[in-house]
């Protein structure tokens, strides 16, 4: 453990402490039971997942409403409509805000699906969620790149340097490899899960090993640390939410860490994050499920030539094409548009036209979604 000394914002903070912190300022009697009750809102949600009939509902569902949240965060704004048309309908070209969205979606999955191959996370892993999230191909930001993190906002302290990360190669491969140990190493950092999730996201975030995409990536690397600790099994919490609607909170104290070492505030947000939004998404998984099985009972009494699994594909996001709908139930595409107008009859779908193609809305899907 390293020593917290003094801190100058306008260098270099090479000096940045290794994990782990100080016992005695990460494990206090506070702490503890906020990570219980964090824990206990975490189980209970990862026991209601269960009940989708179809996970994808949770890919495409939840996972997008982070995706869009956590690039909020870094003032990339979408709206949910613009966001669902753009996937629905294959002759739009994604671009702009709604491709930093699915870009985040991409890296989010990929990392999941890296990290359960290889056991663990890495430096490796790291880069290739950067990567996806910016769709780059460079790596650690190197020693000639000067990065600093400066204000927002055009008052009188806009662009004012509030941090500069550790430079230096050599420098910042030790903390990444650090991070790693104590993320991987259950033996030697035996620490509750949430409170290893608080202490590596404040690290990663102040090793700002990329150039960009940091705060996506670091949001990212949280939520698959819930799925490596057997806490989740799939990377579905709505963590991002939370992060806006205390956005300044986050900020001071991450900030409060670097400047006076002041763990117990910043690990005590990142505890009652996870319980907030694990309470949310338990919410919304079930209106999913009882939005689903009404729409399916409705569907199986009016239409009972339509199966349940195309029900479960209305679900998987709000907007569908009819070429999506075509697979394992439905054969042809002009079943799929006869079904969807079918459904469209009964009020459960609405068709729009995008481009030179005609998607369909699953109206209440969409309107359960939008809401905060």
């Amino acid at each position: 453990m390293s020593k917290q000394i003094p801190y100058d914002r306008n260098r270099p903070y090479n000096e940045l402490p290794l994990l782990p912190p100080p016992d005695e300022k990460v494990i206090t009697i506070e702490i503890l039971n906020a990570a219980i009750a964090a824990n206990r809102a975490l189980a209970e949600l990862k026991g209601v997942a269960k009940i989708l009939p179809n996970q994808s509902m949770l890919v495409n569902t939840i996972a997008l409403r982070e995706a869009k949240a956590s690039t909020g965060i870094e003032n990339i704004f979408t709206t949910d409509d613009e966001l669902y048309r753009a996937l629905s309908a294959d002759d739009v070209e994604l671009k702009g805000n709604a491709k930093e969205v699915l870009r985040y979606r991409q890296a989010l999955w990929s990392g999941f699906s890296e990290m359960e191959e290889i056991g663990g996370v890495s430096i490796e892993l790291f880069v290739k969620i950067y990567q996806s999230i910016k769709d780059a191909t460079d790596g650690i930001r190197p020693p000639h790149t000067e990065t600093v993190i400066k204000k927002r906002g055009s008052g009188s302290l806009g662009g004012t340097v509030v941090y500069t990360p550790p430079r230096g190669a050599n420098v910042i491969q030790e903390k990444l490899m650090n991070l790693v140990s104590y993320l991987n190493d259950d033996t030697n950092y035996s620490y509750d899960p949430l409170i290893k999730l608080a202490v590596s996201h404040y690290q990663f975030e102040a090793i700002h090993p990329f150039r960009d995409g940091n705060g996506r990536a670091g949001r990212i690397l949280s939520l698959l640390l819930l799925t490596k600790k057997n806490l989740l099994h799939v990377p579905i919490l709505y963590l991002s939410a939370y992060i806006i609607e205390n956005k300044e909170d986050y900020y001071h104290y991450l900030n409060s860490v670097t400047t006076m070492g002041r763990w117990r505030e910043w690990i005590l947000y990142m505890l009652k994050a996870v319980e907030e939004t694990s309470i949310y998404t338990l919410k919304k998984i079930t209106e999913i499920d009882n939005l689903f099985h009404r729409t399916n009972d409705l569907i199986k009494k009016k239409l009972p030539h339509i199966h349940k699994e195309t029900v479960e594909k209305i679900f998987e996001q709000p907007y569908i094409s009819p070429k999506k709908l075509v697979g394992y139930d439905i054969k042809s595409l002009n079943t799929a548009k006869k079904y969807l107008g079918q459904m469209e009859t009964l009020g459960i779908m609405t068709s729009q036209k995008i481009g030179k193609e005609i998607v369909y809305l699953n109206i209440d899907l969409f309107n359960l979604l939008s809401e905060t």
